[in-house]
């Protein structure tokens, strides 16, 4: 690199303290939320056993989607990550696009955790109003996401360690439950999964696919983190390969226990954790799956709120945010972006609490197919920044294998999925609704870019 053009860079950047194993954790734990311990019933109920074929069609695709990820990430490492590799591959307005289409599914979301993990703790310490709870959850982790990177993944990292040890609990329990080896409780085998597999047929499989998809969201944020990750070339290939299996294992293991254990009539499915727990009689189950389904959620917004404020300090560092969102603070902490993202956060709480159960299911109709168009632009990005780096001979640190078929079969997936979804009354609306988003903010960014660029101009 020549003087140059390291004296072109800001004088200020983001740090690279984060450590690989938070970086891994973080990959890991920020897929393991609430989806997975209160929301697998759903898949269950919808499809049966048979939910299991959509798991596996769902990890595939965030598989081939991680891979993709992963070899942008360890060549190009940014905080804007797939937004940054959009804009090099289709241009300006698809970058600023999709980044800042993340950005508000994000802030979104952390409202929904904040009140979520409220709601939840409120059911087993009724103490405190959950408006106040949501309160200090925002407050408390905007000043974790204020304290440095370091400090935050560390946060993170034993966040994820809780939420993998109680899977890793549930995993044991379940097991010997299915094995008859616990005492006074019989075994209930394999014949909910033998008896009927898939009781709904494939309508039941494609409507659990449907849901299950939205389980595996957030694993994209470790291609964020791996611009302040010590030695990202290496770092994000290994968290990659990590977070990929173990995911794998976490998540079919888990829904194979409560398949077997909860008949699809159950009304075990509306926790399924808790009720599996239940069936093997250990007492206090309730209490301490919503303990870990609280953990779960205010895992998901500490991670959120540093992947928003990220994200949106790297749309301004490309000059499609104000300016001021990149200012750091002594610890390269983006101080006005963690405001700016917490601060709509704060905004939709307050408005959820006033009019309950109208704001954030209208802003999640909106939002919810988000990530569906994140990981199709990823792949899609990598299929040209690939070819383009092989023709040009660019040493790449981590290379997809298969490639170029498995991005392919990657989009081929995302394809099926949503022709599955426009195929169902509620999730049609859903993808209308997110296209519709997607449209009005790819005309904003043109338009910003056309107006900033008249600016510039010279007179």
């Amino acid at each position: 690199m020549t003087s140059k053009s390291t004296a072109a860079r800001p004088v200020s950047h983001l740090g690279h303290s984060m450590k690989p194993r938070q970086l891994t954790m973080m990959g890991l734990g920020s897929a393991i939320g609430a989806g997975l311990f209160l929301g697998s019933g759903a898949g269950v109920h919808a499809a049966g056993p048979a939910v299991l074929v959509s798991y596996l069609v769902a990890g595939t695709l965030i598989i081939l989607v991680m891979w993709a990820l992963g070899e942008m990430a360890a060549a190009n490492p940014s905080s804007g990550a797939f937004s940054v590799y959009a804009e090099k591959a289709l241009g300006k307005t698809a970058g600023a696009t999709v980044g800042w289409l993340w950005w508000l599914q994000l802030v979104v979301v952390i409202a929904a955790e904040a009140l979520g993990a409220a709601g939840l703790l409120f059911t087993v310490w009724p103490v405190i109003p959950v408006w106040a709870l949501a309160l200090i959850f925002m407050v408390v982790f905007t000043a974790i996401n204020l304290t440095g990177v370091r400090n935050f993944g560390e946060f993170e990292f034993w966040f994820a360690i809780l939420k993998v040890l109680a899977i890793v609990l549930f995993l044991a329990v379940g097991a010997a439950l299915l094995l008859g080896i616990l005492p006074d409780v019989a075994s209930p085998g394999l014949a909910n999964i033998t008896s009927d597999f898939a009781p709904a047929g494939l309508g039941g499989i494609a409507t659990a696919l449907f849901v299950v998809i939205f389980a595996f969201g957030g694993t994209e944020i470790v291609a964020v983190a791996a611009a302040e990750t010590e030695d990202p070339e290496h770092s994000v290939g290994r968290a990659v390969r990590t977070v990929l299996w173990r995911i794998l294992i976490f998540y079919i293991g888990s829904v194979f226990v409560i398949a077997a254990v909860l008949p699809v009539t159950s009304s075990g499915l509306a926790s399924p954790f808790a009720g599996v727990l239940d069936a093997a009689r250990i007492p206090g189950a309730g209490t301490a799956i919503t303990l870990v389904a609280v953990v779960a959620l205010l895992s998901a917004l500490n991670a959120n709120l540093y992947g928003a404020s990220r994200m949106v300090y790297s749309l301004a560092e490309r000059g499609e945010a104000p300016g001021f969102l990149a200012r750091l603070n002594g610890t390269s902490v983006p101080v006005i972006a963690v405001g700016v993202s917490v601060a709509f956060g704060f905004f939709a709480t307050v408005l959820e609490l006033l009019i309950p159960d109208r704001i954030l299911p209208a802003l999640f109709q909106l939002v919810g197919s988000t990530c569906l168009v994140v990981w199709g632009t990823a792949l899609v990005s990598q299929l040209i920044l690939r070819r383009r780096a092989d023709r040009d001979g660019t040493r790449l640190p981590l290379r997809m294998k298969g490639f170029p078929g498995l991005t392919v079969l990657g989009l081929v997936l995302l394809a099926v999925i949503f022709a599955v979804g426009f195929s169902a009354e509620s999730s049609r609306i859903q993808l209308l609704s997110t296209f519709a988003l997607v449209t009005c903010l790819a005309a904003a960014c043109w338009v910003g870019a056309r107006v900033a660029a008249r600016a510039r101009r010279p007179e």
